[in-house]
């Protein structure tokens, strides 16, 4: 049986910690991951109940105009080289899409009842907030979201993409709603083999159930810490979150598939946390 001394370096176990979570140190319900994250987004990150949209920040390129002296070729007519002049540079195109684009998100099964349940509150943010358009196609069985035909900006519809799927993945509306609202967070997915390719049978389930714990506390208690959320979905895992919360969560789950105590990768994680408050 392989050891755990892989992961012991980037999550160093302490010793004499209890053997069980005490109940007073797990939070009955989680907060949203968008309340937890407002706090460390960056300043340009949207606040309040109201959505503003955020444009990236380029970099800009020195505004001095060069004067050209070089002869045109000869091949090459006065209208041609008004084209490519009024068209700027290549890198300006590349970063918009097409006008009427789409995103296509597929649904399984078993996520069809909890698309219905939830779809007022699937197409409210990415209709009225993000002005996009959105259906769900029966006889494909997946979402499909377009932009509108004047724009061209596809930032607003990758955000309405990746909000779904996090959706059809299992998060809840309001966790995965901090998509649309912050630009820090992302999604991450791996499987129980990606950490440990030599589990198989039980073993595999036994790996689940540590990471769950029981009635789900020690997961629910690395969500609470690291201010993430996360998935368990048979072999497969789903993480939301900052990307420093991300590695925090991901070390954790992995330190308690190759067979850590769920105790011991808690302490370590309230002192990561106490750290990061430290610095703040």
């Amino acid at each position: 049986m392989a050891s755990s001394s892989t992961f012991d370096d980037d999550l160093p176990m302490e010793e004499g910690m209890p053997e069980l979570i005490d109940d007073d140190d797990v939070p009955s319900v989680l907060p949203s991951l968008l309340e937890q994250n407002l706090d460390t987004a960056p300043k340009g990150a949207a606040k309040g109940d109201g959505f503003t949209l955020v444009k990236r920040k380029r970099k800009s390129h020195a505004d001095i105009e060069m004067e050209d002296i070089s002869t045109p070729d000869e091949g090459k007519t006065e209208e041609t080289a008004g084209e490519e002049s009024s068209s700027g540079p290549k890198s300006a195109k590349r970063s918009k899409g097409q006008k009427g684009e789409f995103r296509n998100v597929a649904v399984p099964k078993h996520r069809y009842t909890p698309l219905k349940e939830n779809w007022a509150s699937i197409f409210t943010p990415i209709v009225k907030n993000l002005g996009l358009q959105i259906r769900f196609n029966l006889k494909k069985r997946q979402v499909e979201i377009r932009n509108p035909e004047d724009r061209e900006d596809t930032t607003d519809l990758q955000k309405a993409a990746d909000f779904v799927r996090a959706f059809i993945l299992g998060f809840e509306v309001n966790d995965a709603i901090a998509l649309i609202r912050l630009d820090h967070l992302f999604l991450e997915t791996f499987e129980i083999a990606d950490v440990k390719h030599s589990l198989k049978g039980d073993h595999v389930s036994r790996a689940i159930g540590r990471i769950a714990g029981k009635d789900g506390r020690t997961k629910l208690v690395i969500e609470n810490t690291t201010k993430t959320r996360i998935v368990v979905a048979n072999t497969k895992i789903h993480v939301l979150g900052a990307y420093q919360n991300l590695r925090l969560a991901r070390n954790a789950v992995c330190s308690l598939i190759m067979g850590a105590n769920p105790s011991k990768v808690y302490g370590n994680l309230r002192n990561m946390a106490s750290r990061g408050a430290e610095r703040l």
